[in-house]
């Protein structure tokens, strides 16, 4: 199989490691209620966090992002950077619309970080630390993620990296419209913050 016969393939494979709904499974295995019933209804960190385990959330987050990475490192050493980014777009959207769950996934900021932590290491650390610095301040968890996604393609533009500048855009994108509800409730000073339980 030549390298561009890979691509579609490296879409595919990105998307079946996104689509792992880590959240959902770790919080079932422990025995907590079904995480789409509380919160946010969301399967990712944020909501598995609204649980009270802050272990089973940092757990989420971690494999969330992981299965992102495994994703791009797996499709660059098969084929190359193209593939890794087809993968990392494929990862994204598995995990924003994954099969398994009726199409009905998270909103993809672990699965960010670790695609660029595959992609380009320093733009998942300037991501993390843009987190951070706005989460610490703020305690909203969706206004440091929309921070960051914002941030992150400029970074990756100014470095000089053009290609995963455009694919950085497409996921900020993406990511932006999956919390249009978040940015509403932000609007209105009714969104929740870090820590609080449903």
């Amino acid at each position: 199989m030549g390298l561009d016969a890979f691509l579609p393939v490296a879409f595919i494979i990105g998307y079946l490691f996104g689509s792992v709904p880590f959240g959902l499974i770790l919080t079932r295995l422990a025995g907590t209620q079904d995480l789409r019933s509380i919160g946010s209804g969301n399967i990712g960190a944020t909501n598995v966090l609204r649980t009270g385990r802050k272990g089973l959330a940092a757990a989420t987050l971690l494999l969330d992002a992981l299965k992102g990475t495994a994703a791009v490192v797996i499709s660059g050493y098969i084929a190359g950077p193209n593939a890794a980014m087809l993968a990392g777009l494929g990862a994204f959207l598995g995990h924003l619309f994954p099969v398994w769950l009726k199409f009905k996934g998270g909103k993809g900021v672990a699965v960010y970080i670790g695609i660029m932590l595959g992609l380009f290491w320093p733009s998942a650390v300037v991501f993390c630390l843009i987190w951070l610095a706005t989460a610490t301040t703020t305690r909203y968890s969706s206004l440091s993620a929309l921070v960051a996604a914002f941030v992150t393609p400029l970074f990756l533009w100014w470095f000089g990296q053009l290609a995963l500048a455009a694919l950085g855009a497409l996921l900020t994108m993406l990511l932006f419209y999956m919390h249009r509800e978040n940015i509403k409730r932000l609007q209105a000073g009714k969104e929740g913050r870090i820590g609080e339980k449903a």
